[in-house]
């Protein structure tokens, strides 16, 4: 079972389920009126994108990029940023709400906000369900975070290790013998 290769249990399902709640109300709150336009950051926002779409109370577009930073079975970014899928739509003129799994180093949040300011958006925010601030390499803004976490491999809740774990309802620190 993918639970057996989990060495701790570091953010609950409850947990998880309460802070998104929180952080669609407060992006409701900071959003009313407005319809932002959401980009999520492929493949590990999907989960909390999901969860906290049901909790926004505005009206709201989806959009999807996929970014890497990772290679393989890397437990590390390469640093090296390249954009897998790019959006389909523009940005221009919208109010964004760049949606994260995680936040390390802050290269590829970097990267995608000097990429998205090139396409003229009216706004840019940052809401990330996963912040390492101790890992942080780039200062890089963010509006809304979920948990701080330390500098530990997580998995679980959209987080993956060579694609896999991502189903896991909690976020959890993975084995060290399953990637070392």
């Amino acid at each position: 079972m993918l639970k057996d290769d989990v060495a701790k249990i570091l953010i609950s399902e409850e947990r998880l389920q309460a802070r998104t709640a929180e952080l669609g109300q407060q992006i409701s709150a900071d959003y009313a009126g407005q319809t932002p336009f959401i980009i999520a950051v492929l493949k590990g926002a999907y989960v909390f994108l999901a969860d906290l779409c049901r909790h926004l109370t505005v009206p709201h577009q989806v959009h999807f990029m996929a970014i890497s930073s990772y290679g393989g079975r890397s437990t590390q970014s390469s640093g090296v940023v390249r954009i897998l899928m790019d959006l389909t739509e523009s940005p221009e003129g919208q109010k964004v709400l760049i949606i994260e799994d995680i936040v390390d180093s802050g290269n590829t949040l970097d990267y995608i906000l000097r990429n998205l300011r090139t396409r003229n958006p009216a706004s840019i925010r940052v809401c990330t369900l996963l912040s390492k601030p101790s890992r942080r390499e780039k200062p890089v803004p963010i509006d809304y975070i979920g948990f701080e976490i330390p500098d530990e491999f997580v998995i679980g809740y959209g987080l993956d290790f060579d694609e896999l774990y991502r189903n896991l309802p909690f976020v959890g620190i993975l084995k060290p013998e399953f990637y070392e």
